[in-house]
């Protein structure tokens, strides 16, 4: 009896053990995006630089002996199924933290999730205010928020562009509509005319209704909040109606996708990107050869950097702080960080210091880096 009791205690203390740490040789880090659906060109852009990520930290042996597992989930750009994806990540005791989401509206109720097991969440994607102002210490974001996009947007059109009369669409999500009204307000706010305001639903293929009346109102530009599915289509159709003016949108455009669907009528038409793309930032280089090499054939989306990036500072603050969890989160708010983004560090609400907004226009199918960018402080 005696025997049986202590075996029982052993066992009890294995399993508390186990549920309370990583384990001796692995960790794992877990990146939630869209890998399908209409957003995966995002989403497995981000999965590329994830893996790269991870395969370098192993290379470096950032954390000594331990192996470091790359685990991606796919949320189909669905808060509903992030939020199953986020109860499935907490589940596994092995996660030291989360790189995702693409989609403010998946990260902001995941995000609740992540807080009940004090887990490290770093979004390259989410730019949605709103995410960081909850009061959530786990949470941090390496791209710019759509208050800084939004109000750019604004002025670039107005100031740059010279164009004072807009028409606004957004698809209703947290994203595309936060993006949108940031815009509006702000070209209104410095005298801009915004002939229309409408909302769409994702997933919509024809839009020439709505396009016909937006016409009516001669706007000289098309903004548009939300991802390059549906604005490929917006500008296709608008070019077939005769509304011959660009389309701008945000970084949820910012990928040669949008280009594909919009076909020809995509030639001038604009994004911003919360960030300077890869091929102006030096450090980048030897992540943008690196890359070609081990993706070949493989566009580098708008994410991929910010994703990298993000993977790297969950890692390099879990070497810092002794590979112990519990200061994880501390360590990554104090941390000053040199990577292929440049200086990365993070204000209280868990923001990025870094406020880079740059300008892209498609010429001869693709987006390229045009005349302005700006840092906004």
């Amino acid at each position: 009896m005696k025997y049986a009791r202590l075996l029982f205690i052993g066992s009890l203390l294995t399993l508390l053990i186990g549920c309370g740490s990583t384990g001796t040789d692995t960790v794992k880090v877990a990146l939630v995006c869209p890998l399908t659906g209409d957003d995966a060109a995002h989403g497995q852009g981000m999965k590329r630089a994830f893996i790269m990520a991870i395969e370098d930290a192993n290379a470096q042996k950032k954390l000594g002996g331990i192996t470091i597992e790359a685990l991606p989930f796919d949320d189909r750009s669905d808060p509903k199924e992030a939020v199953t994806v986020a109860n499935q990540v907490i589940s596994d005791r092995g996660i030291i933290g989360i790189v995702g989401h693409l989609n403010s509206g998946c990260s902001i109720p995941a995000s609740q999730v992540y807080a009940k097991r004090n887990l490290v969440q770093i979004t390259p994607a989410s730019t949605n205010p709103k995410l960081t102002q909850q009061g959530l210490k786990n949470v941090f974001r390496v791209c710019g928020t759509d208050d800084v996009q939004g109000s750019f947007g604004a002025n670039y059109v107005f100031d740059t562009l010279g164009f004072t009369k807009v028409a606004v669409i957004h698809d209703k999500t947290a994203y595309g509509q936060g993006l949108a009204e940031e815009f509006q307000k702000q070209y209104l706010a410095i005298g801009g005319t915004v002939t229309s305001f409408d909302g769409i639903d994702r997933g919509e293929k024809d839009f020439k209704a709505l396009l016909t009346r937006v016409k009516e109102g001669e706007p000289q530009l098309v903004y548009y909040g939300g991802l390059y599915a549906e604005a490929g289509l917006l500008s296709k159709q608008s070019k077939e109606l005769g509304l011959a003016v660009p389309l701008m949108g945000g970084d949820g455009i910012f990928t040669n996708e949008f280009a594909r669907i919009a076909g020809s009528a995509s030639e001038g038409d604009f994004a911003s990107m919360v960030g300077l793309p890869p091929v102006k930032l030096p450090l980048a280089k030897d992540f943008l050869a690196r890359y070609a090499q081990r993706w070949p054939g493989e566009d580098v989306e708008s994410y991929d950097a910010l994703t990298y990036e993000a993977t790297m500072i969950i890692l390099d603050s879990y070497a810092k702080c002794g590979m112990d969890r519990a200061n994880l989160i501390d360590t990554i708010a104090s941390l000053t960080y040199n990577g292929i983004l440049g200086e990365t560090s993070f204000d209280a609400n868990g923001d990025t210091r870094n406020k880079a907004i740059s300008v892209n226009r498609i010429k001869d199918g693709q987006f390229v880096f045009y005349e302005h960018t700006a840092a906004v402080r």
